[in-house]
This record gives structure tokens, C-alpha cells and sequence, in this order.
């Protein structure tokens, strides 16, 4: 793997997270999604949501990265990216997303850069600004491994929203905590309007458990703002769309939200 960004992590901590925690967590989690990414490998198709404006050489950290559908867009932005998820399936799936984005389809050999070894040869011209792929880690985000002050910016979305209430606290307080001082998170989950609201197994107050095992919950604005109340808003909104199913109308709904970290 081609390294783009020397990741400041913690060591390992003496104290676990208890498998399922308090709030159900880890394991729950874990297994519904490696069940997800074993039986239908890309899960996360179609269009990326709308990236921000950051500066070149801005160190980014994903939340979530799944199979890669935020990822792709981002490698085509100027950024040192570090790239997270729980699953460790879901960050192979990752990993080969990015290197076939940024050096071309995957040789018949099945390696990269080159079949033979040598360094340019029969390699493909990277396709994005940064010109290589970026750190994998496979962790949970509610014990994030990155030292404090480590990113310039957070991409969370639609990963929040598949945590409990407890977790979610805990992965809000950690993306926050490995944010630099003028640090600017970004966040994005469905919303309470949304036409899935209310569907499968109530878990929680609007967190349904659905086929499969995977849990969302639905946001109103006011609860993406107090979730990270230990940032600055900048920004808060809901956009709705319609989406048609059958012939037959659907409200798609969406909050999202940019918070900035105030220097001391």
C-alpha cells in the first residue's frame, strides 16, 4: 500500500471496549455489517454527497468509509486522507477502490504499481491530484486510534447515524477530540422525515433495526446540534428530494450540518 499520510496513532489501549458495550456496540455492529459486505460486497452505490471546499494538503479523516463511495470523490481532492471503518471487510473493499481509482484497473497480474517489480514500469498514470491511496485503518470510531489535534477536517457521513445513543456521544466526542484547533467537521445522516423513518424494529427513540441486522437512526436538526455540542455550528440544514419508487413518490430527507472546532 502506497502511504500518503504518516498517521499519528495512539498505542493500543490497556482497556478495551467491551464487545457490545453498554449500548450495544461493537459486536452488533461488527457482524451486521461484515454480513453486508460478505453477501453483497459494494453495498454504497450511486452518487457521492456534495464534499467541501478544504485547501490543498488538508489532512482528512473519514468516518465510515465503507466500500469507498465518499473515498472515490475525495481522492480526486488535494488531501492527505486517512480512511476508517469498523469492518475490515468494508476497508479492503476500500483499499481496492482507491488503488483502481488512482492507478486504473487492476493489472491481470492482480498486484500494484507494476507486475515485474519494477517501480514504473507497466504502471498505470494515477488519476487524482494526490497521486496515491490513502491510510486504511479498520477501528471503531467511538475509540478513534489518532493522537489529539491530528485532522484538519472530519468526513462523517452516514455512519453516526448506525450507532446507538451512547456510541453515538462517544464517537462525536472522539471525532472532536482528534480535530486540530479551527478544525471543521462535516456531517450528514437521514432525516426524521425520510421515507424509511418509522420502518423495522424500534432499538431506540427513531433508531430501527431493519433486515440484516444494521441499525439507523433519524435525525432532527436540534439533535445534530446538541450531539456535537462541544463545537461550533456554522451550519445547519435539511434538504428533502423526492425519489420514485413503483410510480409512487418518496420524501428522501437528509440533516446536515458543519461544525468548527474554536481555538483556545
Amino acid at each position: 500500500m502506497v502511504v500518503n499520510l504518516q498517521l499519528d496513532l495512539m498505542p493500543k489501549p490497556s482497556t478495551p471496549r467491551p464487545e457490545g458495550g453498554e449500548d450495544g456496540g461493537l459486536r452488533e455492529g461488527l457482524l451486521a455489517w461484515d454480513r453486508q459486505y460478505q453477501e453483497k460486497g459494494r453495498i454504497w452505490r450511486g452518487a457521492p454527497a456534495k464534499l467541501p471546499e478544504l485547501p490543498a494538503g488538508s489532512k482528512v479523516l473519514e468516518l465510515g468509509c465503507g466500500n469507498g463511495k465518499t473515498l472515490a470523490a475525495m481522492l480526486r481532492r488535494p488531501w492527505r486522507i486517512a480512511a476508517l471503518d469498523l469492518s475490515p471487510l468494508a476497508v479492503r473493499l476500500g483499499r481496492d477502490l482507491a488503488e483502481e481509482t488512482v492507478f486504473g484497473p487492476r493489472p491481470s497480474c492482480g498486484r500494484y504499481p507494476s507486475c515485474d517489480g519494477h517501480p514504473t514500469r507497466g504502471r498505470p498514470s494515477p488519476q487524482t491530484p494526490n497521486r496515491s491511496i490513502p491510510d486504511f485503518v479498520a477501528a471503531d470510531a467511538v475509540q478513534l486510534p489518532f493522537r489529539e489535534e491530528a485532522f484538519d477536517a472530519v468526513i462523517a457521513f452516514h455512519i453516526l447515524g448506525h450507532l446507538r445513543e451512547g456510541d453515538r456521544r462517544r464517537a462525536a466526542a472522539e471525532a472532536a477530540r482528534v480535530l486540530k484547533s479551527a478544525g471543521r467537521l462535516f456531517f450528514l445522516e437521514f432525516g426524521v422525515e425520510d421515507m424509511r423513518a418509522g420502518k423495522g424494529v424500534e432499538v431506540e427513540p427513531m433508531t430501527f433495526k431493519r433486515g440484516g441486522g444494521v441499525i439507523t437512526h433519524y435525525f432532527s436538526e436540534e439533535e445534530a446540534f446538541q450531539l456535537f455540542d462541544i463545537l461550533s455550528p456554522v451550519s445547519i440544514r435539511t434538504d428533502r428530494r423526492l425519489t420514485r419508487i413503483r410510480g409512487i413518490d418518496h420524501l428522501r430527507s437528509e440533516v446536515a450540518a458543519e461544525f468548527i472546532k474554536q481555538e483556545d
